[in-house]
């Protein structure tokens, strides 16, 4: 069996949630370098990272219930996302560490009903770990050794 969306568990810090949608994106602004117009190697660039969950109410909830712990939303404490999905064939790990989120589209009513309301949990990567991708990390280490939080 191969892996599929199905098989993914989604854990926020400690807490596991159940996400009906999740993206995370990578951007690594590395340039190609030029002499005289020609390509003569690469310069690295800057990077970042974020990604969006989207969850259905019960799950919504357990969020919620961090930030209120935290006071408000905006106070809560960054936090690692751990992606991980298993099954015969396949393994994968995708970490984020010291997430950051933000909240939008928190509702989206349809009285025709249908389908569940999902809320929208969109997030930032702060941390200078970054992400490691079945436990290689994606920026070499000396790009963080001097990095001082």
């Amino acid at each position: 069996m191969r892996l599929s969306g199905m098989n993914f568990n989604v854990n926020l810090g400690d807490t596991m949630i159940q996400v009906d949608t999740a993206t995370l994106s990578i951007t690594d602004n590395s340039a190609v370098s030029q002499s005289g117009g020609v390509p003569d190697g690469f310069v690295d660039g800057d990077v970042s990272a974020s990604g969006e969950l989207s969850v259905n109410a019960s799950n919504f909830a357990l969020v919620s219930d961090a930030a209120k712990s935290a006071g408000a939303w905006r106070a809560m404490d960054t936090f690692d996302i751990m992606f991980y999905a298993k099954t015969s064939k396949d393994e994968m790990k995708v970490e984020a560490f010291g997430c950051r989120i933000k909240l939008s589209d928190i509702l989206d009513i349809d009285k025709k009903g249908g389908q569940a309301s999902l809320f929208k949990i969109p997030f930032d990567v702060t941390d200078p770990d970054f992400v490691k991708i079945n436990g290689v990390p994606y920026l070499r280490p000396e790009e963080i050794e001097n990095i001082v939080q």
